[in-house]
């Protein structure tokens, strides 16, 4: 199999609303309008209640209650309102799918996203705005092998349980190729930026490739802390296994695993985009 066998099974990819797609585009746009990104998002009345909603809560903490999306624009400026754009079209973009706890998915998804954010504010390599976006996005390959081959899908997780390799490995085994490189090829497709694709890519074992990028640096360590918190590991163990070489590619001070703490007590206050 290929991945372009994959992508050529487009009523089955997810459908992220042309709205979305619009205002990605525009919102990496240095000299975007904010007049007409807010009209773009009042376009669209899940996103703009979704938006004003998020942009009320206490995870943004502004002073006072904003009512219109005009107002939304200027006070969460571009790069947070493209995040909100961003999680809210993909988190809506697929209601079921075979397999998959989508629910579970997104809340992993937005963990690893909040983590991203997290580590990518602490060196001067990465935005946190760009990984926090990455990590909402960071496993869209398996999302796609679920929709378009859910036998696949099915026979990748029998093959991991049973035979306790990776899940990249089953995946190479099953599919002659990684759900990353699914991840990029459809981000590719979409013509997202290269970065956010490269970073997909890699976030598995970024210090194996010859161009290694530091925001798949900032990632990989974002899905490890997930997984210690999926598995219940016990802080200890967590510092002990951290991957110093890739703090290192990030531009993470490897001390920074000493806020361990701090990190597993995050919420993305985002949760509510998959409702």
């Amino acid at each position: 199999m290929e991945i372009k066998d994959l992508l050529n099974q487009t009523s089955k990819l997810p459908n992220v609303p042309e709205v979305v797609r619009q205002l990605i585009q525009a919102l990496n746009d240095p000299n975007a309008n904010y007049s007409e990104i807010s009209k773009k998002v009042s376009e669209d009345q899940t996103l703009s209640l979704k938006i004003l909603r998020l942009v009320n809560s206490a995870h943004f903490g502004l002073s006072r209650k904003v009512s219109s999306i005009d107002e939304a624009t200027v006070m969460l400026g571009m790069g947070r309102l493209k995040t909100l754009v961003i999680a809210s079209g993909f988190s809506n973009s697929v209601a079921e799918v075979e397999g998959l706890d989508i629910k579970k998915f997104w809340s992993e998804s937005f963990r690893v996203a909040t983590l991203a954010k997290w580590f990518a504010a602490k060196t001067d390599n990465v935005d946190p705005d760009i990984a926090f976006t990455t990590g909402i996005i960071h496993n869209i390959g398996r999302l796609l092998l679920h929709l378009a081959q859910p036998n696949r899908a099915k026979a990748i997780q029998t093959l991991i349980e049973e035979s306790s390799v990776s899940r990249s490995t089953a995946e190479i085994e099953r599919l002659g190729f990684t759900t990353q490189e699914a991840g990029k090829a459809l981000l590719d497709m979409w013509s997202f930026p290269a970065e956010l694709g490269n970073a997909v890519k890699q976030h598995k074992s970024p210090t194996a490739h010859e161009d290694p990028s530091s925001l798949a640096a900032v990632l990989n360590l974002a899905c490890y802390i997930n997984a210690s918190v999926r598995e219940k590991r016990d802080e200890e163990s967590v510092k002990e296994s951290y991957p110093t070489d890739v703090a290192t590619l990030a531009g993470v001070s490897p001390d920074t695993i000493n806020q361990l703490a701090e990190a597993l007590t995050l919420e993305s206050g985002l949760d509510g985009l998959a409702d």
